[in-house]
């Protein structure tokens, strides 16, 4: 292979895990719903955990559907603010599964190319520099949540439309900042070990290679 088509290959493989990573969480719909019942969210919006799911699946079916263009939730209104809001996690959740479905081809066209010519050891050195961005993540979410939560929120969109009002959007009540602390916790335990089993990969091939040359 040459150095830009490693390149890309490289850069596939990485964006597919992050990409993943995020779906997977994002449609952790049993994360939520432990969560229902761990931060007590029945008891919190005074509703039962049966009609609380179906509002969440409404509210996931706008976000991850391409033809759903209305956000429509049967028991949580939503203000003008929260659907400009809304709209643009639709936009960002769309780009994400786009990315996704785009990389999956160079990443496993690169995996393949590197396990038919016996170069795994290449993802070692990468792999070892990506894991540091997760853990580094990890330690400042450790230390102030709410600092990294707004700090996300300035990075990812352009307005103050995040800050929901629970009178206009009661929705924000259904959805308390421990919730979206365990979807950050999850989503980089899984691409730390997406990036971890490639490592071990690398790490394989290295020692494989280094008893063929002994021999």
């Amino acid at each position: 292979m040459t150095r830009w088509q490693r390149g890309i290959g490289l850069t596939a493989v990485i964006l597919f895990l992050l990409t993943l990573s995020i779906f997977l969480t994002i449609n952790a719909v049993w994360l939520y719903r432990l969560d229902i019942h761990w931060l007590n969210i029945d008891q919190t919006v005074r509703m039962a955990p049966r009609r609380i799911m179906s509002n969440y699946y409404q509210m996931l079916g706008y976000l991850e559907l391409p033809w759903v263009t209305d956000l429509e939730m049967s028991d949580f209104p939503t203000s003008f603010t929260g659907m400009i809001h809304f709209h643009d996690v639709k936009q960002l959740f769309l780009v994400n599964n786009l990315v996704l479905l785009v990389s999956v081809y160079p990443a496993i066209w690169y995996l393949r190319r590197l396990k038919r010519y016996a170069e795994r050891w290449r993802l070692i050195r990468p792999m070892q520099v990506v894991m540091v961005v997760p853990v580094v993540l990890a330690a400042m979410m450790a230390v102030d949540f709410n600092d990294f939560f707004i700090a996300f929120h300035r990075v990812l969109f352009r307005n103050n439309d995040w800050l929901f009002d629970p009178s206009l959007d009661p929705i924000i009540t259904a959805l308390p900042d421990t919730f979206f602390l365990h979807c950050f916790v999850m989503a980089f335990i899984l691409f730390e070990a997406g990036l971890c089993w490639l490592y071990w990969l690398g790490r394989q091939s290295f020692k494989h290679a280094g008893d063929g040359s002994n021999n």
